[in-house]
């Protein structure tokens, strides 16, 4: 297997502490927002025998496994990440794979440049993902209720707000969250920027479930995507719980430390909390307006002391393993590629000791077996 060393992004609404406080080492006082694992051609994982990506590359059946390159071709098919939000990320959705492909395909037909800003489909992948908590972490996930979003906006008291409000208690729900959305998203950007002002002001005094709101408008003043946020359930997810976002579902990371997988997709529809392009007929196609509460998944747990997350999405799978002292030895030999990320005491990964935020690559096949005490997240297919 091989150690991996990882490439950490320093986004603007990444922590500053975080990520060097898992590594346990010091701070640099620059954003450090997500620690990428995996093959990613943007930040690939590097070994003593070269990048993964370009290990990948020369032999995929090799590294990857013959039943991992039958189903997803020669790559590898999720992203392991870290994620520290200091500060909110943006609003947004992702595709399915039938919109990703068509999309990419029509944007690849007129020539977009895959790096210009207005490009929305940068590959022809879904991108499901799936977060789990370190610290409690905070976020955005899913439609609300419209009459509960209604009560929030009036309770502001803002006059701008009024006709969202009766929009919102218009029937069916699914049309009223679409009217609201598309009117927050094409207002004149001039008169948003004054109601959301005054909203900002407004939630700023009442505080309570508010206070959110408030912050976000302080990163983000004139930005449509407050008021949107407030259309979403918001959720809390405390150490060990996680989040599944399928394909449509409006989302947003607040804050809070976190072990995220996806399918390798770049692919997002931004929804607001961001400066950059929000293309809104393709937002307004891909969106699932459908009220719900979000799911909070806890781990289930199997008689090896494995503890999966369950999600439909068979581009990854995530585990994890709380392992006690003096617990025996678990073979974790596979026929598909893994990722293992310790996060807590110094498991071994075969010969390998990991600290807290290292992490191995273990080829398909390989003799794969965990000891030692600790906390490590497993990072697979299912194939």
């Amino acid at each position: 297997m091989d150690r991996l060393v990882n490439t950490v992004r320093p986004y603007a609404w990444g922590s500053t502490t975080a990520i060097p406080e898992l590594l346990g080492v010091a701070p640099t006082g620059e954003p450090q927002a997500e620690m990428w694992m995996g093959a990613h051609p943007g930040a690939p994982s590097r070994t003593e025998r070269g990048s993964l990506n370009a290990l990948i590359d020369a032999d995929p059946v090799g590294e990857l496994g013959k039943p991992s390159v039958d189903k997803f071709g020669p790559r590898l098919p999720f992203l392991l990440k870290v994620l520290a939000a200091g500060a909110p990320l943006s609003l947004q959705a992702h595709p399915d794979l039938a919109q990703a492909q068509a999309g990419h395909a029509a944007e690849e037909a007129a020539g977009i440049p895959i790096d210009a800003p207005h490009r929305t489909y940068k590959d022809a992948n879904h991108k499901p993902e799936l977060i789990c908590a370190l610290t409690p972490f905070e976020g955005l996930c899913g439609f609300r209720a419209p009459a509960e979003a209604a009560d929030l906006l009036a309770a502001l008291g803002v006059d701008s707000l009024k006709p969202y409000v009766d929009l919102l208690h218009a029937h069916p729900e699914e049309a009223a969250l679409r009217e609201v959305l598309t009117a927050l998203l094409t207002a004149d950007p001039e008169e948003m920027a004054h109601t959301v002002a005054e909203a900002a002001a407004a939630a700023d005094r009442l505080g309570g479930e508010h206070a959110r709101y408030a912050s976000l408008a302080h990163h983000y003043p004139s930005d449509p995507g407050v008021l949107a946020a407030m259309l979403l359930n918001p959720v809390t997810l405390q150490p060990g719980e996680a989040l599944y976002l399928g394909a449509g579902v409006p989302h947003a990371y607040l804050s809070g430390l976190g072990v995220e997988i996806m399918a390798n997709s770049d692919n997002v529809l931004r929804c607001g909390l961001t400066p950059k392009h929000i293309d809104v007929p393709e937002l307004l196609r891909v969106v699932r307006f459908e009220p719900a509460d979000p799911t909070v998944l806890r781990p289930e747990a199997s008689p090896s002391g494995e503890e999966v997350y369950d999600t439909p999405t068979d581009e990854f799978r995530l585990s994890r393993f709380v392992r006690p002292e003096g617990a025996a030895p678990t073979d974790l030999t596979s026929t598909t590629p893994q990722i293992l990320l310790a996060v807590a005491g110094r498991p071994k990964a075969g010969e390998v000791t990991l600290a807290a935020g290292e992490s191995v690559f273990v080829p398909a096949g390989e003799k794969a077996e965990l000891s030692g005490t600790g906390t490590v997240f497993r990072a697979t297919v299912v194939a």
